[in-house]
Parts: C-alpha cells; sequence; structure tokens
C-alpha cells in the first residue's frame, strides 16, 4: 500500500495529454487602472506524455512536453494606434530561429514529485529556455501537505503545500528564494525600497494527473519615504487539460540518461534554476553620446532644479554599463564647471570600471585638485553600497603622498564612514577594514598634531565602532576643547543601548564589555557637564548635556541637571533651560523622567525657571506624512557677551521605525571678547579666537570648514567680510539605491531599478560688524530630489516597463542675527522655508 500511494503527479503510458497553456504578465503603477498597464500574453497548445518510468517506481518518471500553436498578444484591450503587436505574426515576433526552438520538445524528469532534471539544447537562446522552465515548473508539486524546499525557475525556495481531495495548493515563501543574480539596496532603510511578494498555485487532479493548474505571482515594489511612488508585476499561468488520446509507448531503457540520449543525441540537462539574461541594448546611445544630451542639465547653475538630480540617475545607469576607457574619455572632454558634477556621477556608480577610472582620473600628489578630489571623496562616503575596494583605494591614497592637507583629512574621515557602511553589511572581518579600524582606534593616540588628532576622532565619529566607545569617552575628558565637543558629539550617536546600561546586555556584551563598562560612558559625561574634575568651556558642557538627555537620562541624572540651573554661566542657564522645555514640548524620549523630576519643588522653582538669556533650543516639524516624518532643531547657544558660541540645526528623518540624520549645520565661534572689549565667561579666558562650520549629512560627518583662526586672520577677514556665505557642501548625491532581479515562476524576468538623486547646495556664514555691534550667521540648504523607479522585463524579442517617479524642490535658510549693543541683547531668529511641492 505504501508503494502504491503516489508522492506527485503521475502519467498513465501511451497516452497523449492535450493542455491549453497561457501565462500573462501586467506592469503597473501602485494605484493604477486596467487600461495604463503593459503587458502581454502568450499562449499555446501543449501536448504532455510519459517517456519512460523506472519499473520499481513508479514516480521516476521521464515526461516530454511539446509547445506547438503559439500566439503573442496584449493583456488589455489597446486601439490599434497603441497596440505595438497589432498585426504581427508570432514568427514576425520571435523570429523564424527561437519560434523552431520554443517548439521543439523537451524532457523533465520527474522523481516522486520534484523536478530532477530538464533536458533542452545547449544552442537555445536564455529566453527560450525559461519559458520552457517555467512551463515545467507546473509539473512539480506533491500530494501531502507540508513544507519543503524545491528548486525550480524561481530558484532554491521554501515552499509550502496544502492538499486536499483532488486539490493541492502551493505557496512559495519568495522572501526564501536563492538565485544566481544578486542585486543591492541602500542601507538606509528611510531611502530604502520595500518589496512585498507572492506566490500562489492551485493544482486540481483527476486520475492522478493534472486536470489544472491557475498560479499567480504578485510583486509590489515601493519607496519607504514616499510609499505611493511604487510599482506592481503580475504575473499569471494557467494549464488547463483539453483532453487526452493514444500516445506514444514508453522507451525501453535502463536509466534516464540512457533513455535521453536515444530520444535525441543533442538534447542535454541544461539546469532547472534559470541562467543569467545578457541584457541587449539595441540602439542606445554611447555613454558619450548620453554626455553630450544632459551636461547642459549639469551645469552648477542647474542644480537647484529637479531636471538635474533626474540627467544625474540616467547618466549614472549609461555608465554602469561603459567600460573604463568611456568614462575616461568623458572626463577629460567635460567642461570645467560640469566636471565637478561628472566626478559625482562617475564615483555613484560604484562598478570596478567606474572607480578605476576616478583613480587614473585625479591625481592626488596635485594640491589644485582639490575640489575634484573632495568630490570623489564625498560620493564614496555616500556611496549605497559600498565594497571592499573602495576602501582599499581611499587606504592606498592615504598611504600614499597628497597635496593638501584638507585632502589628506577627508580621506580618513571618509574612510571612517565607508568603514562603518561595510560593517553593517557584516563585512566587519574584511582585511582591510580591519586594518582602517586598527589605524583610526590607534590614531588619536598616535600623534601631537591638533588637525590630524580632529581628524581621527571625526572618522571614529563616522565609523560608531563599539570598542571606539572607551576612546571617545576618555578624550571626552580631554583638556582641548574641539576634541571635547567630537567625542561628545560622537557619543551621542551610538546607539542607546551601547551607552546606557540596561538589564538585558547579552547582545552586546561580547563586543567590548570585557574591558569597559557603560556607567562608565554615564559617569564622564555626568562629571564633565558638572565640573566634578575641572572647569570646562560651555559648549563642550552643552555637548555632555545632550549626552545626558539623549541616552535614557536616570531620574537623579534628570533631578542634578535641574539643579544645576541657576549656577551655570548666565546664557547657559536659559540655554539649558530651553533644552528641558523643548524636550517637554515636543515629547522627546527623556520628557517623561523629566515630568517626574519636576514634581520636585526644589529643582522646579521660579528662580531657576525665570531665567533670562538669548540661548535657546526649539524643535519642530519640517513634514509629516504616513510614510515618513521630518524634523528639525535649533539650538543656539551665546557667550555672556552676546556673541555666539555655538548654533546647531539638525534635521532628521524617521520611517517605518528608523531614523536617518539627514543634515546637522554646526556653527563654532570663541574668543571674540577682546573685539568688544568684553569679560569671557569662566573657562574661556585664553581661547584662541577662530570661528568655524561643520556639516553632517546623511549620516556621514564632513571636514569641517574654517571662517578664520588666529586674531590677525580674523582682523583681515574681518574688514573683507562680505557675508556672502561659504560653501560647505554642494554636489549631487544618490541617496536611493535598489537593483534586482525578480525571476517569475512563469520563466520571464523582471529587472527592478529604483534610484533616487538629490542636488544640494549648503553654505554658511557669519559676519560680525563693530560698528552696528550686530552679528548675523545664516544657514542655506537648497536642494532637488528626483526618485525614479523603473521595472521591465527584458526579452530578447519584446519588451514591457513601468516608471514611477516623484521630485520635489526645495529651500530652507536659517538666519540669526543678534544685536549686543546693550544687555539683554535682542536676537531676531529666521527660518524661512518654501513650500515643497512634490510631484
Amino acid at each position: 500500500a505504501a508503494a502504491a500511494a503516489a508522492a506527485g503527479p503521475r502519467l498513465n503510458n501511451n497516452q497523449l495529454y492535450k493542455f491549453s497553456y497561457s501565462t500573462e504578465l501586467l506592469l503597473d503603477k501602485a494605484r493604477g487602472s486596467k487600461e495604463g498597464s503593459a503587458g502581454y500574453r502568450i499562449s499555446s497548445d501543449v501536448n504532455i506524455n510519459l517517456v519512460w518510468r523506472d519499473p520499481s517506481n513508479k514516480d521516476d518518471q521521464l515526461i516530454q512536453l511539446a509547445i506547438s500553436n503559439v500566439r503573442i498578444e496584449p493583456v488589455t484591450e489597446r486601439s490599434e494606434k497603441n497596440n505595438i503587436l497589432h498585426g504581427a505574426t508570432t514568427e514576425s515576433i520571435l523570429g523564424k530561429t527561437k519560434l523552431a526552438a520554443l517548439t521543439k520538445p523537451f524532457l523533465v524528469h520527474l522523481k516522486n514529485g520534484k523536478i530532477k532534471a530538464f533536458y533542452s539544447y545547449w544552442s537555445e537562446s536564455a529566453t527560450i529556455k525559461n519559458l520552457k522552465r517555467g512551463i515545467s515548473s507546473l509539473l512539480q508539486f506533491q500530494i501531502h501537505t507540508g513544507k519543503v524546499v524545491e528548486n525550480d525557475v524561481s530558484g532554491r525556495c521554501t515552499v509550502q503545500y496544502q492538499a486536499t481531495q483532488g486539490q493541492v495548493t502551493r505557496t512559495k515563501i519568495l522572501e526564501t528564494c536563492k538565485s544566481s543574480e544578486t542585486g543591492f539596496t541602500t542601507h538606509s532603510t528611510v531611502l530604502g525600497v520595500k518589496r512585498k511578494s507572492s506566490s500562489v498555485t492551485v493544482f486540481k487532479l483527476e486520475d492522478g494527473f493534472i486536470r489544472s493548474a491557475e498560479a499567480e505571482e504578485t510583486h509590489f515594489l515601493a519607496v519607504n519615504a514616499h510609499r505611493s511612488t511604487a510599482a506592481k508585476i503580475l504575473s499569471r499561468q494557467s494549464l488547463v487539460l483539453l483532453g487526452k488520446e493514444a500516445g506514444p509507448f514508453e522507451v525501453a531503457g535502463k536509466d534516464v540518461a540512457g533513455v535521453v540520449k536515444s530520444v535525441d543525441e543533442k538534447l542535454a540537462a541544461v539546469g532547472v534554476v534559470p541562467e543569467k539574461l545578457k541584457a541587449q541594448c539595441k540602439g542606445c546611445p554611447s555613454l558619450f553620446e548620453h554626455w553630450q544630451a544632459v551636461k547642459k542639465q549639469l551645469e552648477p547653475a542647474s542644480l537647484s532644479k529637479a531636471t538635474a538630480p533626474r540627467s544625474f540617475l540616467g547618466f549614472i545607469q549609461s555608465i554602469r554599463k561603459a567600460s573604463k576607457d568611456e568614462i575616461l574619455k568623458v572626463l577629460k572632454s567635460a567642461s570645467k564647471t560640469t566636471l565637478p558634477q561628472v566626478v559625482d556621477a562617475v564615483t555613484s556608480s560604484q562598478t570596478p570600471a567606474s572607480l578605476d577610472a576616478m583613480l587614473e582620473f585625479l591625481n592626488f600628489t596635485d594640491a589644485k585638485g582639490l575640489v575634484l578630489q573632495e568630490r570623489f571623496l564625498y560620493a564614496c562616503g555616500f556611496a549605497s553600497h559600498p565594497n571592499e575596494r573602495m576602501l582599499q583605494a581611499l587606504l592606498s591614497i592615504a598611504k600614499g603622498k597628497i597635496g593638501s592637507t584638507e585632502i589628506k583629512e577627508s580621506v580618513v574621515i571618509i574612510m571612517g564612514a565607508l568603514v562603518h557602511k561595510l560593517c553593517l553589511k557584516g563585512s566587519c572581518n574584511l582585511s582591510t577594514v580591519v586594518e582602517v579600524k586598527k589605524m583610526i582606534l590607534e590614531g588619536p593616540e598616535s600623534t601631537q598634531v591638533e588637525s590630524e588628532v580632529q581628524m581621527y576622532l571625526l572618522a571614529l565619529k563616522n565609523a560608531l565602532l563599539p570598542e571606539a566607545i572607551p576612546i571617545l569617552t576618555k578624550i571626552a575628558e580631554s583638556e582641548v576643547g574641539s576634541y571635547s565637543t567630537i567625542a561628545l558629539t560622537a557619543l551621542e550617536r551610538y546607539d542607546v543601548n551601547l551607552i546606557t546600561p540596561e538589564v538585558n546586555h547579552s547582545k552586546h556584551r561580547s563586543s567590548f564589555n570585557g574591558f569597559y563598562s557603560h556607567v562608565h560612558v554615564k559617569q564622564t559625561v555626568n562629571r564633565i557637564y558638572h565640573q566634578n574634575r575641572r572647569i570646562y568651556e560651555k559648549n563642550v558642557r552643552a555637548a555632555a548635556a545632550d549626552v545626558i538627555l539623549s541616552s535614557n537620562p536616570s531620574y537623579i541624572e534628570v533631578k542634578n541637571l535641574l539643579l544645576s540651573i541657576g549656577n551655570l554661566p548666565h546664557e547657559m542657564n536659559k540655554y539649558m533651560l530651553s533644552k528641558i522645555q523643548d524636550i517637554l514640548r515636543f515629547q522627546m524620549p527623556a520628557s517623561k523622567i523629566i515630568r517626574q523630576a519636576l514634581e520636585d519643588m526644589i529643582s522646579h522653582n521660579y528662580d531657576r525657571f525665570a531665567k533670562v538669556g538669548s540661548s535657546s533650543a526649539f524643535s519642530g516639524f519640517m513634514a509629516q506624512s504616513p510614510d515618513v516624518t521630518s524634523t528639525y532643531s535649533l539650538d543656539i547657544l551665546y557667550s555672556g557677551s552676546g556673541i555666539l558660541r555655538r548654533s546647531n540645526m539638525n534635521i532628521y528623518g524617521a520611517s517605518q521605525g528608523s531614523m536617518l540624520h539627514g543634515l546637522q549645520v554646526a556653527i563654532e565661534a570663541q574668543g571674540l571678547e577682546s573685539l568688544i572689549a568684553a569679560t569671557p565667561d569662566e573657562g574661556e579666558e585664553d581661547l584662541e579666537s577662530f570661528a568655524g562650520m561643520s556639516a553632517l549629512l546623511f549620516d556621514v560627518q564632513l571636514r569641517p570648514v574654517t571662517f578664520f583662526k588666529g586674531y590677525s586672520d580674523l582682523m583681515s577677514k574681518m574688514f573683507s567680510m562680505t557675508g556672502e556665505p561659504i560653501n560647505v557642501v554642494k554636489g549631487l548625491i544618490l541617496l536611493t539605491d535598489h537593483s534586482e532581479v525578480i525571476q517569475l515562476q512563469s520563466g520571464l524576468k523582471a529587472n527592478a531599478e529604483f534610484q533616487g538623486g538629490l542636488a544640494i547646495d549648503i553654505s554658511g556664514g557669519m559676519e560680525i560688524s563693530l560698528w552696528y555691534r550686530e552679528s548675523k550667521t545664516s544657514v542655506n540648504n537648497r536642494g532637488a530630489l528626483v526618485v525614479t523607479g523603473n521595472v521591465t522585463v527584458d526579452m530578447d524579442f519584446l519588451r514591457a516597463g513601468v516608471e514611477v517617479s516623484f521630485d520635489t524642490e526645495a529651500s530652507l535658510d536659517f538666519i540669526t542675527t543678534v544685536q549686543f549693543s546693550e544687555y539683554p541683547f535682542l536676537v531676531c531668529m529666521q527660518m524661512d522655508k518654501a513650500t515643497f511641492p512634490v510631484r
């Protein structure tokens, strides 16, 4: 009885089963209409018969399939004008050779309901073999309920079977499918693309074999930050029994291989799993021709318009198909004004050829090439899916001779960002990553030069290595204010769980808990804020307060912060008060514990909460939608004399439970009291005069920019300051980058490409007028964002596709004006934001 129970479909000998088969494909926008979709249906007749069966196992069968009467038509009703297939015959679409190949019989070896081998001809095109594999996938099923791993044209997938009398339902768990083609995606969820897929086939059985098989597979791809920008793939297959008639006899033979040979010498086992298709591009422009067509849109004057990132994305797609020589030809022919944008595009392409072309084109020993070298480095830092080779290239540059110190600093700072991205991908143990980690972890101790120590600290701030926490904690208590500030702002970027002691800490314990405890970080930052060991500059204490308040503060920590208000330097009292009120008003994570602490009248009284001053901290919403919430914050800390000490502007985006630090522009100034004959605050008496700006963009800290350093530099710039903002970042960034091949069960292949490009221009400035006793700082942000998604199904003879996209242009200015002719000084803060329409 056990032997008699079938495992899967069984064919009767000397019988020809006549089926009709059709597969259809529809591509559409997410909320599309039937009319707006693109797609086609391929239908045919299929004759199936048994060629051979193992005498000792009824479920070991060799089956022949023959396709005939092939028709190709649009799925949707279209007018003649819009129907590209109108008047075409199958032969004119496929061509004689391919039609002959498709209608040539092929064999499938089925054992216990699973396809063991697929026999066809090596000379056939991959498209034809894949269509045959698609029909074969409807012969594979089992008659009992359960979960199993199977191979078919979708790859190697986990499959769930549900069997009832005369019917089997097969559900393919598509996220488990492993196929030979790998894609890539952006490391940040906020900028990413999410795919939801399903695949279900229902088999109805009769007399041990198939009466009908109906399959439906859908894939839905959406941009996380704007879910209505989405594309949908719908693929259906249908195999229906028309009737049976007397068929050919079984072939005699001992084993499958022998039988196959006797049927046709040329038949070969060509594999069940699909093979890669070479995408041919007929009549596509060369890279150089593409460049000629888009170069106008990439001139600096066009960078704030959406046409710039749109051209940039198309240009990247061309570069990804180009050779190193073709890329060099474009780099060498570009004008001086467009060349930086070409460097952005070539570097963002992230192919071996594009990296080789950049390394050959740029000469890092030449100090005059600073702009292009920096653009190359920033594009590496923003890389959507960097690999070890890119990090290796930067390491070789760092070890070689570099013409400018600014570039040397940028190389190391950006290497930190690449280490972080590679570690996120699980590539933390690659040899180059290990070497760079060692270099930046030992960096701060290895040199006495202030700019070099800062460079290594900024690299650590980008890399976010757990093993750097003890180093940053130690440096936070340094006597050099700038070191402390970088170390503290770096600690603030870590996952809260790495800094705050938690009850269940097993997941991080292994990494560095052996020689280090979380308590240590919290003790250190509290010591700095409360100046238990020595006096610190205000901005260092403010940075320490930020770390305390953003890492699950305890009741006692909050209470001590509240008690300090009233005993701080004048403007800092007001700053801390604003900070606390902002957390309460904006309901940040620390607000709950602050409310508890405020129930105590000693810490919550009029004397503390009525402090006057001009410093402030404020947060608000930039945009709120179901898909993404964007918030901004602006913190400003003044010196007692009315001169700006620190201004910090942040923009965050949150989507799907994940957070992206979109932008931070911090302006710092110190040692300017002598200009207006004022007394410096405690701990700031000997500071060298300095003003500068530091930017962090899309989680990547960039090299800070100095406005002036030292008294003589200040005086010379003071009289020539035009108030023209200094550029911090300008260029094109590839933000979203998602590419995947979706192998459909029907044998067709869909290519999904989603790219998002941003043209950005951020500048900042600071001017001081001694005559009017007025200072002004400005941060100007200009940007245009375009996200496009293309899903195409490309067979050698027919192509269907859908494109979805959105774009927006935005401008945002923060301007702060202070008049310090009398106290309390007058402050005017402006945020100027145009509406940003999304198209």
